[in-house]
């Protein structure tokens, strides 16, 4: 591709509306993320759609035919799991609300007040906790059915109707799972890779913006107030991390696809669950790390530290060595990645040792709360234990 060497971009990429389309395609065709997903989704759901209306309408010859493609394109969900779980309250919500308005449409009638009663009673059902989103199906379930009843001439045709809604709903759920289960069914056990590969990448760009400006001494307080704010804007990341990982185990679940895949790294979901756990923790000691640079005053010129910087800048900089090995998280390469972070680990323990050592030496004030110095290197120390025992964690899990 025109502005890439051997996988390296040399040239910005195109703004253009045609450009984003092409490159969009692209990630679409070329490989697994969002854009491919986006495009299944869209296909398969067409798909569940076509087929649904075709028995509805021409096989069926149901009156209300558009409640069977509906049903169909509603429950197509990104898992297996959910598109079982989701249809099954949705069949509940409907043969709730169809059952509200055949009882309270046959006692009381077809009028305002009968309407107004079964609209109280629909939505009142569908505030219950167990059909979830699809509590509000109840009520449109209910209406429907209810310009069904009140447009059918004979107590036969109402009873056939109703039961017909309840039938088209059946027939697209049962469409949409089958569609869901048969092509393509979404397997994301790589969401729990990409999940920590993001956080990881975040804490990476941190540390690697911090240790340059600690060798120069760059320390003021526009650049640290910057370094806390992102540390404390991490929040989102790890609810997207969380969320990544509930995907890649639901996507096991009832998924045929996953009979081809014995032996992967999905069997290593729980060691991705507690170094999320772990890399959130250290993304926390990072930002208390910021808050003491951002708290730096500037009379510190008296106190010889441009050598213990320049010693903390050593130590982060190790540490950036071990969020490159997170941030491109491997299944297929697990084994000697854990070894290369066990390795970094080593020496970053090294470089920590050497900032407390240099403290010492410069004869900086660690036992002055007035001061930063003990409060860095402590930090120093729970960091190192958070990445420390972030790595264990990974390597525990790859060796069970």
């Amino acid at each position: 591709m025109a502005g890439e060497v051997s996988g390296r971009r040399t040239r910005p990429a195109r703004t253009g509306r045609m450009a984003r389309v092409r490159r969009w395609w692209g990630r679409a065709l070329g490989s697994e993320g969002h854009e491919r997903s986006t495009v299944l989704l869209i296909a398969k759901g067409t798909l569940a759609a076509t087929i649904a209306w075709v028995i509805s309408y021409h096989l069926l010859h149901a009156q209300s035919p558009a409640f069977a493609p509906f049903s169909a394109v509603l429950i197509m969900q990104v898992t297996v799991y959910q598109s079982l779980l989701q249809s099954s309250r949705y069949v509940g919500a409907v043969v709730a609300g169809v059952a509200v308005q055949a009882a309270l449409g046959f006692l009381v009638g077809p009028d305002v007040p009968a309407f107004a009663l079964v609209a109280l009673v629909a939505l009142t059902i569908g505030r219950w906790p167990a059909l979830g989103s699809q509590g509000s199906q109840v009520a449109t379930a209910a209406f429907f059915a209810f310009s069904t009843y009140v447009s059918a001439t004979s107590t036969l045709d109402k009873v056939t109707q109703l039961g017909q809604i309840i039938l088209l709903v059946l027939i697209g759920c049962g469409i949409g799972v089958l569609v869901n289960v048969t092509v393509l069914p979404p397997l994301r056990y790589r969401s729990a890779e990409h999940g920590i590969r993001t956080l990881a990448h975040a804490l990476c760009d941190l540390v690697s913006d911090i240790y340059p400006a600690l060798r120069e001494r760059g320390l003021d307080e526009e650049r640290t107030g910057r370094w806390r704010a992102r540390a404390e804007q991490t929040g989102e990341l790890v609810t997207q991390a969380r969320t990544g990982l509930r995907m890649a185990r639901e996507s096991l679940h009832y998924n045929p696809r996953r009979l081809f895949r014995r032996g992967r790294a999905h069997t290593y979901f729980e060691g991705y669950a507690a170094v999320l756990e772990a890399l959130e923790r250290t993304l926390r000691q990072v930002a208390a790390l910021t808050r003491s640079l951002d708290k730096w005053s500037a009379d510190e010129d008296r106190y010889r530290y441009g050598a213990f910087l320049a010693s903390y800048a050593d130590f982060l900089e190790s540490l950036s060595h071990i969020t490159r090995v997170f941030a491109d998280l491997d299944e297929d390469r697990l084994g000697d990645q854990t070894s290369q972070l066990h390795q970094l680990a080593d020496e970053a323990q090294n470089y920590r040792r050497r900032l407390a050592e240099q403290a010492e030496r410069d004869d900086l004030p660690l036992t002055d709360p007035g001061r930063p110095y003990g409060v860095l290197v402590i930090e120093a120390a729970r960091l190192m234990e958070e990445f420390q025992y972030t790595c264990d964690v990974l390597q525990h899990h790859v060796e069970r």
